[in-house]
């Protein structure tokens, strides 16, 4: 009989013995890391642990979707500044996908002054780090607009000021709630009715106007509620109170710079994407397209975009991410999102590691959930094979 293959021979072996060996390493190596770090705690008597945060705050923050104030727990100060996080971003993803690809599609116009406007815009954008711009907008915000007792006012209800922009809004009515809820509903209804409509496109060949009968759903029933409500017309409109303006709402300078820094910025490759998608749809496609008749508008979006997005995706989607890590330098220009008021937290209890731990779980939380969504949607527009 053969002898047996001693065990440094055999690869399957080999290499689980390798697996463990480089287990039990990294195990080591936190293990160390951990208790070298208890014990420099201890010894500086800091305390460890998230029960902090049910302490009250003690401080205030300047914007919020929530109602706040300084006698909430830091658990709310921290659910303030996740919201804050989670509406620059998404307001800055929705305005970033439609400037980027209006760019996108100018760098490949057959108007040479479109082109080039187009072209130097990416390229000076791309080229400008995004904590300049955030400055660069910050300090035109404050240094451009006068103090809100000379307050530029365009029109009734509009004022320009160093604290922001602050514009009238209308009184708060149960109508309101009433037409966001009907509006809602008929969104949900002309999803289902588009989906409907293709499956009898499909089955029929006869095109049914879904989005048509939405709109005009979108415009009329919510209007039809308004009325039934009594046609509410009282507005908020902010006026003059000592040194800043009371009623309305404002769109401080913060939000306002960090938005428009972030669009700027990640709307130039964005624009590259689009165009990089564009190109990648062969000439016969499109040339086929103009034979039977379409317009140039309907050639875009009917054969142009529809193939094009199943590039564009994949690469759009890291821009997304970039967009949503980038609003972490809010708090460089102040802005009080969950980066900035975690690090309050942190100046104000001495729990760094625990701050530091909740800044990476709660990014890793809005990453994780835009790349599901972008897989979803990539695996939704992907070629099915036959």
């Amino acid at each position: 009989m053969p002898s047996a293959v001693p065990f440094w021979r055999d690869e399957a072996k080999r290499a689980i013995v390798f697996q463990l060996a480089a287990i039990a390493i990294v195990f080591g190596i936190s293990y160390y890391l951990f208790s070298n770090t208890q014990a420099n705690l201890q010894r500086q008597s800091i305390a460890t642990g998230f029960g902090f945060l049910d302490k009250e705050a003690s401080f205030e923050i300047g914007e919020s979707l929530i109602e706040y104030s300084a006698a909430d727990s830091y658990t709310r100060a921290l659910l303030v500044g996740a919201l804050n996080t989670v509406k620059v971003s998404f307001i800055g993803i929705v305005f970033t996908l439609i400037l980027g690809t209006v760019i996108g599609i100018s760098r490949l116009s057959k108007n040479w002054l479109v082109s080039k406007l187009a072209a130097a815009y990416i390229e000076v954008m791309q080229n400008i780090p995004v904590l300049l711009q955030l400055f660069f907008w910050y300090a035109i915000f404050y240094e451009a607009f006068p103090a809100p007792r000379q307050a530029l006012n365009p029109f009734t209800g509009l004022f320009l000021c160093n604290r922001g922009m602050i514009f009238a809004v209308p009184a708060a009515h149960p109508a309101h709630s009433a037409m966001g809820w009907t509006l809602l509903a008929v969104l949900v209804g002309g999803w289902v009715l588009n989906r409907w409509g293709k499956k009898r496109q499909a089955a029929t060949g006869k095109p049914f106007p879904a989005l048509r009968i939405t709109i005009a759903a979108a415009i009329v029933l919510p209007a039809v509620v308004w009325l039934l409500y009594g046609a509410p017309t009282a507005m908020d409109i902010p006026a003059l109170r000592g040194f800043n303006f009371k009623g309305g709402v404002t769109v401080s300078p913060e939000f306002s710079a960090l938005l428009l820094g972030l669009v700027i910025y990640t709307s130039a490759f964005v624009a590259e994407i689009v165009r990089a998608g564009i190109q990648s749809v062969g000439k016969g496609q499109i040339e086929a397209a103009m034979a039977i008749g379409l317009r140039p508008a309907k050639v875009l979006q009917l054969v142009v975009l529809p193939q094009a997005l199943r590039v564009i995706i994949p690469p759009l989607t890291s821009q997304m991410l970039n967009l949503t890590k980038n609003s972490s330098l809010a708090i460089a220009i102040g802005y009080a999102d969950f980066v900035a008021v975690t690090n309050t937290i942190i100046n104000q209890t001495g729990q760094a590691i625990e701050g530091v731990a909740l800044i990476m779980l709660v990014f890793l939380v809005f990453s994780l959930s835009t790349s599901l969504f972008m897989n979803w949607y990539n695996k939704k527009m992907a070629l099915v094979e036959r």
